[in-house]
């Protein structure tokens, strides 16, 4: 899987729209995905709205829990990389970052991000 770094300052305003829920690895057992070090991995699904275009949502794994976020807040992504992957017919863009941060002193507007 070829990973690509993604420059989170050309993204424009980044939303929580889905707080922090563990990913699960396995739903028969609801075994919950670990990283490398045997850490949680939780998804955050974030809006992300360029110059006024339509707002798009993409799901961030990140390891361990972020703490402090919550659905409508603008979140900080650090390390945010992107693979490709493809399974038979299907395929698609995954998203991994190395932290999301609360960014404080910011309104939240409900939820979904209307940034």
């Amino acid at each position: 899987m070829q990973s690509i770094p993604v420059d989170t300052a050309r993204l424009g305003v980044l939303r929580c729209a889905i707080a922090p829920e563990t990913k699960i690895s396995n739903f028969e057992t609801q075994e919950v995905k670990k990283d490398r070090e045997g850490n949680p991995v939780y998804t955050v699904a974030v809006t992300v709205r360029q110059d006024g275009r339509r707002i798009s949502v993409i799901e961030i794994a990140v390891s361990g829990e972020p703490k402090g976020i919550e659905e409508g807040q603008i979140v900080r992504v650090t390390g945010l990389t992107a693979f490709a992957w493809s399974m038979g017919d299907r395929h698609g863009i995954s998203f991994r970052a190395d932290a999301i941060t609360p960014v404080h002193g910011t309104p939240t507007h409900g939820k979904g991000g209307d940034a």
